[in-house]
């Protein structure tokens, strides 16, 4: 099969691309290598991908023509690419052009394939609002730019397999962790915090957040898996996730634990629209694709704090 990744270069998406080259698919990878964090670690990643044999294309699918750069025998698209997260250095503009309209593009393109199979949405559990703890089917109640867009992202994706235009879902996925995780994102902080003898900025309140916590080869095999039910999918909004909880404050614990030392902590305010909870409801994953997440938060860690110390140490 061939399969365009979309945000190649990113922490799911090229662990995704990986994985669908190591299926002995054809996979191109497509990024616009946005300056959001450093590029330094997207070109350790893009590296990484082209040792597979992974093809990587530089394209901004807000701007770019897709029709005349990217091939028309693609089989699968799996859409991660967005702009990421709750940050305050991100404008809605950001969010708009990134997460609805570069989806839209990207659906314009898919449209045209010859013999599109499946188009693969990521969405995020931050669709479901301050509270994640929701089955597929409660209305969401996003509280944040991002959580807005990455809805109205999945709902345009979606009207296509209403309209029977095309086979698509979307994969609302649950506090990923491990190797390649984003710089600003908690466990890789917390990582260079300890390494770099500095105070982990911890937002006032959120060391009783509850996350589910989940190992981002748990969270592979659930997004690859949609390839084997291609009709049972269709339509649908699947939640991919650990149903274990663990709080901010035993992620840490777990960090200082593996790496055996005590990591300082310096209050910051608390952050407009971050979740209190995420307890991901997979009953449907596990009915439809089998899912069955297992690595512990300890394993996890574990193999996340050995890959940067392989890359920053």
């Amino acid at each position: 099969m061939k399969i365009l990744v979309t945000g190649a270069v990113g922490f799911i998406g090229s662990h995704t691309a990986e994985r669908l080259k190591d299926m002995g698919h054809d996979v191109i990878g497509v990024d616009n290598f946005s300056p959001y964090y450093s590029k330094s670690l997207k070109k350790l990643n893009e590296k990484a991908l082209i040792n597979k044999g992974i093809r990587v294309l530089k394209l901004d699918l807000r701007s770019d023509n897709l029709n005349d750069n990217l091939p028309k025998d693609i089989d699968f698209i799996f859409h991660f690419a967005a702009q990421p997260g709750i940050s305050s250095t991100s404008t809605f503009e950001d969010y708009f052009t990134n997460n609805i309209i570069a989806t839209k593009n990207v659906i314009d393109y898919a449209l045209q394939l010859n013999d599109l199979k499946l188009f693969v949405n990521i969405g995020t559990s931050s669709i479901y609002g301050l509270q994640a703890t929701f089955p597929e089917d409660v209305a969401p109640k996003p509280a944040s730019h991002y959580g807005v867009t990455k809805l109205a992202a999945e709902q345009l994706v979606l009207q296509k397999s209403r309209e029977k235009q095309m086979k698509s879902c979307s994969l609302r996925l649950y506090s990923v962790f491990g190797p390649r995780e984003r710089p600003e994102k908690m466990y890789t902080k917390l990582i260079a915090c300890g390494f770099n003898n500095e105070a982990f900025p911890l937002y006032e309140g959120s060391s009783t957040h509850l996350r589910s916590f989940t190992y981002v080869d748990d969270i592979v095999d659930g997004v690859v898996s949609v390839m084997d039910f291609i009709d049972a999918v269709d339509g649908e909004i699947i939640n991919l996730g650990t149903e274990v909880e663990h709080t901010t404050q035993e992620g840490i614990d777990a960090v200082a634990q593996v790496m055996d030392m005590e990591i300082a902590i310096n209050h910051v305010s608390a952050r407009a629209g971050d979740q209190l909870r995420t307890k991901a409801i997979i009953d449907k994953a596990r009915r439809l694709l089998n899912y069955n997440p297992q690595t512990t938060l300890l394993e996890g860690v574990e193999k996340q704090v050995a890959w940067y110390k392989v890359n920053f140490l």
